[in-house]
């Protein structure tokens, strides 16, 4: 585990020895890792930090306006309406790998406007350890890794977690005296819920996907899992009244796990599984069944793209 005592102060001297006396943006998601790059590099370089959110439209269930609230004694905090700027880029995209470097494109050059506008030559970001491994390991690129474009226009991108694992980052976070909501927050992927859509990015089944990690997240509260989601994985055939339809699949997922390296698929009891289904069913007229995902990591990943 990590030492936060001295990695804390090693961290923040770090960053202002990256940084000097220039300006930088931090980008800030809402999870634990860039809320502690984001308190790690205010506290080293303090108002010549600029954070900014991004809502990509590929957001959780009420996630900006969660931002707002969290943040709001952030006074140079930033939020960016980018939802038609990356669907229209992700228009399309059905390959997975190529759906995260568009989106890692699309979010440098978002950051490279507002640090336009910050006068910022730095970008700060939450990249922690396992986003490295999978990423130069080849399983999959992350948008903050592998699916960044080849020419940036920053002077540096700055990284202060980047050696820690999810755990050994609240740990951090909880040194550092941030709030539950953020410190035990269920990891969320950076791409967002483009990741948990097989195939083309619509809106359509964003808003299924939506509603049912709302849904998920709600009903297995109290499994007290270490990410629990759902996932539009295609189509089948159903009846809804008295007609039949050919309408999404919506998988459910639910894993246990210490850092994400490895995971194992929760025993859910059959009432909450029923009661997930009723209420993704009954609440999304264009969903034909709801599927449990039962595989470990290894062999699947914990997300689906």
């Amino acid at each position: 585990m990590v030492d936060t005592e001295t990695f804390v102060p090693d961290a923040v001297e770090e960053i202002e020895a990256e940084i000097g006396d220039a300006n930088a943006v931090i980008a800030l998601s809402g999870g634990v890792d860039s809320s502690v790059a984001a308190a790690l590099a205010y506290e080293a370089i303090g108002d010549r930090l600029t954070p900014v959110y991004v809502d990509t439209g590929l957001m959780r269930k009420g996630e900006t306006d969660q931002i707002r609230e969290t943040f709001d004694y952030m006074e140079s905090l930033r939020i960016v309406d980018a939802k038609d700027r990356f669907l229209e880029a992700l228009a399309g995209v059905t390959d997975p790998e190529q759906k995260r470097s568009v989106i890692g494109e699309q979010f440098i050059r978002e950051f490279e406007r507002e640090a336009t506008d910050a006068d910022a030559d730095y970008l700060v970001q939450g990249t922690i350890y396992p986003d490295r491994i999978e990423s130069e390991g080849g399983i999959k690129s992350h948008h903050n890794v592998g699916g960044l474009p080849d020419v940036v226009d920053f002077e540096g991108i700055v990284e202060p977690v980047r050696d820690l694992y999810k755990d050994e980052v609240r740990e951090v976070a909880r040194h550092l005296g941030l709030d539950e909501i953020v410190a035990e927050r269920m990891p969320f992927p950076g791409p967002g819920l483009a990741v948990r859509v097989i195939g083309e990015v619509t809106e359509e089944k964003l808003a299924v996907a939506r509603h049912a990690c709302h849904v998920v997240e709600e009903e297995l509260e109290e499994y007290e899992p270490w990410q629990a989601l759902a996932a539009v994985i295609g189509k089948a055939t159903g009846v809804k009244g008295d007609n039949r339809v050919h309408g999404w699949v919506v998988s459910v997922r639910s894993v246990e796990s210490r850092d994400g390296m490895t995971a194992r698929a929760q025993e859910i009891d059959w009432e909450t599984l029923q009661r997930i289904q009723s209420r993704i069913t009954g609440q999304n007229d264009n969903v034909a069944r709801v599927v449990y995902d039962v595989t470990h990591k290894p062999p699947a990943t914990i997300e689906y793209e």
